[in-house]
């Protein structure tokens, strides 16, 4: 069996809460090894990894027991970004970065591009530069023993936001070269899958509010993946596409099957989502092999959830990692090590483990005598101090004997001069004002713990208590504008509650209030 697993990690050095407990001083490379193990698949893809060459770290990229390949964004850092993990026995024989061609090496890579004529050099460039797509190509074996190649595409496609139709571009653009390149690929007699973030839910099913959006079925991503894919039961008549919907083929009427959930406003909590991710099938393979095909909501850890399949194939593992695989990197090359070259074997070298032994323990022996050296020598200057009248540093914060009166009285004596002379006092002046009545406070009362009390209360107030909603009287949330405009970094008041159904009475309701400048 080959088992694949998808997944939108939302940033692949972030803390993935859910997946593994992580102590706070554990790092996230402990986290990547161990979630690679909870999903238990030969091969896993991740999507918005959001690194780039310069801060990949070696635990990140280099996991025992796996070879890794990435892409990375050229423009910008910490945005977008895929990754694929191979277990061993599922090695690939070629990887290849980018979808056109141009970021492929020499050696290694997958090839197998298609016309690729209405694209300009420059626009080919510009949809290869975000890192949003990988192949991986595998050697399999059916049940007949009959050897097959498989091509893996990872993909992390565009959002389209509404804001910006030039991305609605980007994205229609993406979709085109994507669709090329995998039937390019199974013209030249590979088996192909796409699996990842493909930023579109493709039916209504898959959407938790499709019948209240305008012009649903409209929408240009879906109308591609209509065509990649195959629509069925239009009064036009039936078009089957060269790929399927895996999911869909083992579970065709499930409802409430999303892989998607907005984090601000909580909607996992009520599964007020969308399918967003898929793996997608040559129309052969997954009538022949595929065996299973699932969603695994319970992992936490981003605002996607991983999807993956399972195939009644096995996996022909490749005699050494293609180029592209990150232990050729000249910063990580050399130094993939496995546990089993840390081991000594006692029965070849028991000379030199005695030897080992006397060295060691000569060196507590002389420890100890280092460690006897300095509690002496500390003992001394400590002693040293005492004989000249070293200070405490307490001593530093006495008031000094030789004024005969404090800071304290004599700002008191002027502030009280300003008082009785009607003199307008300056905000610094005021708070020095408070600080004065405090003194004179603690000199009835003589309890400094009180007296700190006293000052931040008259100082510092409290927050403001939070408005209530409309629809359920409880306390609400404040938030931040983020999106550009005139109210960017504004605040306001909203429900706390997760984002819902309008017709479930657990969900938000509709209470907003701006938050008046202080």
């Amino acid at each position: 069996m080959l088992r694949l697993v998808s997944w939108n990690i939302n940033g692949i050095r972030s803390p993935l809460q859910g997946v593994v407990h992580r102590e706070p001083s554990s790092c996230a490379p402990v986290a990547v090894e161990r979630i690679l193990d909870k999903l238990g698949a030969d091969i896993v893809c991740f999507q918005e990894t959001k690194v780039t060459r310069d801060v990949l770290t070696e635990p990140l990229a280099i996991v025992e027991g796996y070879n890794s390949y990435f892409s990375f964004s050229r423009n910008r850092s910490g945005y977008s970004g895929v990754a694929t993990f191979c277990k061993d026995n599922a090695t690939p024989v070629a990887a290849e970065e980018g979808l056109s061609g141009l970021l492929a090496t020499q050696n290694g890579c997958v090839g197998c591009y298609g016309n690729m004529d209405e694209f300009t050099q420059e626009e080919l460039r510009a949809l290869d530069s975000e890192g949003r797509a990988l192949l991986t190509q595998h050697k399999i074996r059916t049940n007949e023993s009959q050897e097959r190649t498989l091509t893996l595409i990872n993909v992390y496609c565009p959002h389209a936001d509404p804001g910006k139709p030039e991305r609605l571009a980007f994205k229609m653009r993406f979709y085109r070269l994507l669709q090329i390149r995998a039937e390019a690929l199974l013209a030249a007699g590979s088996h192909v899958i796409i699996l990842g973030d493909l930023n579109t839910a493709h039916r209504p099913i898959d959407h938790w509010d499709a019948l209240n959006l305008e012009c649903f079925e409209e929408d240009p991503g879906r109308k591609w993946m209509d065509g990649l894919l195959g629509v069925w039961g239009c009064q036009a008549g039936s078009h089957v596409g060269p790929f399927m919907d895996s999911f869909r083929c083992f579970q065709p009427k499930q409802e409430g099957a999303f892989t998607c959930w907005s984090a601000v406003s909580g909607a996992r909590h009520l599964n007020y989502g969308s399918r967003l991710d898929y793996v997608l099938g040559d129309r052969a393979l997954v009538i022949d092999t595929f065996q299973d095909s699932f969603l695994l909501p319970e992992v936490m850890g981003s605002d996607h959830c991983p999807v993956g399949a399972v195939l009644s194939v096995s996996s022909v593992p490749a005699k050494q990692c293609p180029p592209l695989c990150t232990c050729f990197l000249p910063e990580f090359a050399g130094t993939q090590l496995k546990i089993l070259h840390f081991l000594v074997h006692l029965e070849q070298d028991a000379v030199f483990g005695q030897s080992a032994l006397q060295v060691t323990n000569q060196t507590q022996v002389q420890m100890h005598q280092n460690k006897a050296r300095v509690r002496s020598s500390r003992l001394r200057s400590s002693q040293a101090g005492s004989s000249r009248g070293q200070k405490n540093l307490m001593s530093y914060f006495q008031p000094s004997s030789r004024h005969p009166r404090s800071s304290a009285d004599l700002e008191q004596s002027s502030l009280q001069l300003m008082h009785d002379l009607g003199t307008p006092m300056t905000p610094k002046e005021k708070v020095t004002a408070k600080v004065v009545e405090v003194r004179a406070k603690a000199s009835e009362t003589r309890d400094e713990k009180e007296v700190q009390t006293l000052f931040w209360k008259s100082v510092l107030g409290g927050p403001s208590p939070m408005p209530l909603c409309g629809g359920h009287r409880e306390p609400c949330v404040m938030r931040t504008v983020k999106k550009p405009g005139p109210n960017l970094g504004h605040h306001f008041y909203m429900c706390a509650r997760p984002q819902g159904p309008p017709s479930d009475p657990s969900s938000r309701c509709n209470f907003f209030l701006w938050r008046r400048p202080s």
